[in-house]
């Protein structure tokens, strides 16, 4: 393999690249960083240093109080049940309606598009939503957190895209070896379409994992709260009990400050755990329509 020879001003720009995403990166990781320490501290400590990385006192109290009662556990099992099964859900819709829209020759393609694409420009709002969960005897059930939000008006775009993008020639192909429209879906469309279910994947499962304002207009029985509404009630708890050792000396306060950066670590860690699977066909999946051969 012939040596490739770099111009002096190549070899600048390759350093000023390297430091300028180096430091970019140590900017994004480095807030994470500093809650992961400080969910390990005390709270005289966060008073004291407003910024560490290493925490001059080693403590697991916040992490103690959040785990002091099965509810947290039973509330990440919750929100793994609506994150695996809503995201399940919204793949499977994104991708049947996606794939007949792709098809130039699907009689009133431009009425439905035109349909999706008013959904994203005006929405029914907070009330009517809730009325409508009501109606259909939803409210206090998962399928209030799952269903609603089945399709997203503009990941289906996308996705859509993405199908028009394939070489007719393969989907030609297979339609001569006797394919039909299910068996095309399944055997070629979806394994050439990898990097963009991959990429929907993680946003979908993100969305259901990360989402709060839905279970706490819709869910009332604190049995089936998920992880992030749990958490806020673990931190308004902390809050009263800060009240309370103000009226009362012999109460042992909890550390308040620890217990709200020890939450926000709970609630990244499992989903962050996610990515890596993911790595390889996100990475391609949003460079999607950036680059065309």
């Amino acid at each position: 393999m012939a040596k490739q020879y770099k111009t002096a001003g190549g070899t600048i720009f390759d350093i000023s690249n390297y430091l300028f995403l180096g430091a970019a990166g140590i900017l994004a990781i480095l807030p994470f960083l500093i809650i992961i320490a400080g969910s390990f501290a005390s709270d005289a400590e966060i008073t004291k240093r407003a910024v560490f990385l290493i925490p001059e006192t080693f403590t697991l109290n916040a992490y103690q109080f959040i785990f002091s009662t099965d509810s947290i556990m039973r509330s990440i099992g919750v929100s793994m049940y609506i994150t695996v099964v809503g995201t399940i859900v919204n793949l499977f819709f994104t991708i049947t309606m996606a794939y007949p829209l792709a098809r130039r020759s699907l009689m009133g393609r431009n009425l439905f598009l035109n349909m999706v694409i008013f959904t994203m420009l005006f929405g029914g709002g907070m009330i009517p939503t809730y009325l409508v969960i009501r109606e259909l005897n939803m409210l206090d059930s998962f399928n209030a957190l799952i269903f609603p939000g089945a399709i997203n008006a503009f990941n289906l775009i996308i996705v859509k895209n993405f199908f028009q993008e394939l070489p007719p020639e393969i989907e030609e192909a297979a339609r001569i070896d006797g394919c039909q429209e299910l068996s095309l879906l399944w055997r070629i469309v979806l394994p050439l379409s990898m990097p963009v279910i991959a990429t929907f994947t993680l946003f979908y499962a993100v969305g259901h994992w990360n989402n709060f304002f839905s279970a706490l207009l819709y869910i009332n029985d604190p049995s089936k709260w998920p992880l992030q509404v749990m958490l806020r009630q673990i931190v308004m708890l902390s809050q009263a009990a800060g009240d309370l050792n103000s009226m009362d000396p012999n109460f042992v306060k909890p550390p308040e400050q620890s217990i709200k950066m020890a939450v926000i670590v709970v609630g990244t860690i499992p989903i962050l755990c996610v990515y890596p699977f993911l790595q390889k066909h996100f990475a391609k999946g949003v460079m999607i329509g950036s680059v065309k051969g």
